[in-house]
């Protein structure tokens, strides 16, 4: 999944990585946080740190790696453990296996 803070501003840190989902679809599990839905609440923003209060856009991955809204040039850092599904797999770039960071 793409995971991006967006606290008060349009675009922040984003990674993808695996996340867990609650049965209900309702929360996600990333990274030993809580993420629970803003129920389309948020502005630019779906789900928020359950803990801290800080909001997130967290949605599925784009085949072509274009996954920020705005600010196209700020990097997204990809998980170790999904780094090789993510280039193999998903944008079908095995050369770039061992890359931990688009832009």
């Amino acid at each position: 999944m793409y995971i991006e803070l967006k606290g008060e501003r349009l675009t922040g840190d984003a990674r993808i990585g695996r996340v867990k989902f609650s049965k209900t679809m309702k929360s996600i599990h990333y990274n030993g946080k809580l993420f629970l839905s803003l129920k389309g609440s948020g502005y630019k923003s779906n789900f928020y740190d359950e803990e801290t209060g800080e909001e997130y856009w967290i949605s599925g991955y784009k085949k072509d790696g274009t996954d920020r809204l705005y600010n196209e040039n700020s990097p997204i850092y990809i998980d170790e453990d999904v780094q090789e599904e993510y280039w193999n797999d998903i944008r079908n770039i095995p050369e770039m296996i061992g890359t931990l960071r688009i832009n």
